[in-house]
């Protein structure tokens, strides 16, 4: 509803406009007729929109309001027409009718100190739930006594950063926002070469290094898992040097050719923090997130949090703990895994048929894929991908400052983004985009 207030006052819609059928808009966005009937009703009744049986929803006539041509205005952000940026899931799939369900049952079962000030271990019933599922889905030893619940990984890695030392060995190409969260904490970076095989878990005695940010399950941004041989010689080195293992375990529910990988937190559970989320599963919108920690650093890490809990709401993990419960958790990422699964397939055939001097890797899992570029060609990609209006990611933004390895050109494709209706189009301008890969060759 918000985005139609700003379309009409903004003058997007203009007076008189005819807006789509409840039926056909809320096929387009994946969601129930009834709250489209419903958003157009309230429009209705604030007076954005009128209702006339034969005429249809349109924009209400309304004064044009008076603005004084002397005061500057900003300009409004562009908005790409597709998006195929990485790290998010598809908005539109998000399960509103069974979170809705779990909701319900969970306020009405709850009992009455879960309205009081929160724990900031997290809700018992929903460190019980996850500790259960992540035993059975991902080989977590996870006793709901050393989880805290905290708002998402970027949380748990400023809740951490305290107590890590000076120094974290991270991948050599990962997510600048966790670099960046460490380094506000006084926290260096090392970065680790990474390859085929992950990350290069072999430089870790030498770096100097505390603690490890590793991705095993699927490295960000290159992909595929951490070999198992690294996996060990990684909880090797932590047991050896007494230092820690910090597990993101990035897309470790969408595995696609092969069973899922494990978490490796099984290898040590007094050495590896295991890091997880919503963001990708469900929707980062919910800011729902978990740690796995040695029992050392639970009191600690409470120490950091605070007496009480003052990120995540209650409501949200009464939710979540019902909706692990009662098996819709595992029913939505069954459903999810498969329909990405096909974005991924439509993907690869596309740029095998479009595109064939492309190659692509780290498709075994995820949501996104990696399109090796030639030397020197990225920047003139993502300008041709921009003027098709495609917003997608560029792989050198990447990789940390410094890392000494050679850098690669290449793009990282999210193909979990965009409604079910809008892919083959936004397929439709990268190809258009990696023509300049031709040109250039």
């Amino acid at each position: 509803m918000a985005s139609l207030r700003e379309d009409i006052r903004s003058g997007r819609l203009a007076p008189g406009a005819l807006l789509p059928p409840s039926r056909t808009l809320a096929a387009d966005l994946g969601v129930a007729r009834n709250t489209v009937a419903d958003a157009y009703a309230e429009l209705v009744a604030e007076g954005w929109l009128t209702a006339r049986r034969g005429s249809g929803t349109r924009v209400a006539p309304r004064a044009a309001p008076v603005v004084d041509p002397r005061t500057p205005r900003p300009a409004p952000p562009v908005r790409p027409a597709h998006n195929l940026m990485p790290g998010s899931p598809d908005a539109a799939s998000f399960p509103r009718a069974a979170w809705l369900a779990s909701t319900r049952r969970a306020l009405t079962a709850a009992p009455s100190d879960a309205f009081g000030p929160g724990d900031p271990r997290g809700r018992p019933e929903l460190r019980k739930a996850l500790a259960d599922y992540l035993a059975r889905a991902r080989g977590v030893r996870a006793d709901p006594d050393r989880m805290v619940v905290c708002a998402g990984t970027a949380h748990a890695l400023t809740l951490l950063a305290p107590l890590l030392g000076g120094a974290v060995a991270v991948e050599g190409y990962g997510l600048h926002v966790h670099r960046e969260l460490l380094g506000a904490a006084g926290v260096r970076t090392l970065p680790l070469a990474v390859d085929s095989d992950g990350a290069r878990v072999d430089e870790l005695a030498r770096s100097g290094a505390a603690a490890a940010l590793l991705t095993p399950a699927h490295q960000f941004p290159i992909g595929g898992p951490l070999h198992p041989e690294r996996r060990a010689a990684a909880v090797d080195w932590a047991g050896a040097s007494g230092g820690l293992i910090l597990e993101d375990d990035y897309d470790g529910e969408f595995r696609y050719d092969r069973q899922p990988v494990g978490a490796m937190q099984d290898l040590d559970p007094d050495r590896v923090v295991y890091l997880g989320s919503v963001s990708k599963s469900l929707s980062p919108a919910l800011r729902l997130g978990w740690m796995v920690l040695p029992d050392r650093l639970v009191d600690p890490v409470l120490g950091v949090k605070g007496v009480w809990e003052r990120w995540v709401g209650v409501p949200d993990q009464l939710t979540l703990a019902d909706f692990v419960d009662s098996g819709r958790y595992d029913r939505q990422i069954r459903l999810m895994r498969g329909r990405y699964h096909r974005r991924r397939d439509q993907l690869v055939a596309t740029l095998a048929d479009r595109a064939p001097a492309v190659r692509v890797t780290g498709i075994a899992a995820g949501l996104h894929a990696v399109l090796d570029l030639p030397s020197g060609t990225e920047a003139r990609v993502l300008s041709a991908a921009a003027a098709e209006g495609l917003a997608v990611g560029a792989l050198s933004t990447f990789r940390h400052p410094d890392a000494r390895d050679d850098p690669r050109d290449g793009l990282v494709v999210g193909y979990g983004a965009p409604a079910e209706h809008a892919f083959a189009g936004a397929l439709e301008a990268l190809c258009r985009a990696l023509g300049e890969v031709a040109r250039l060759g």
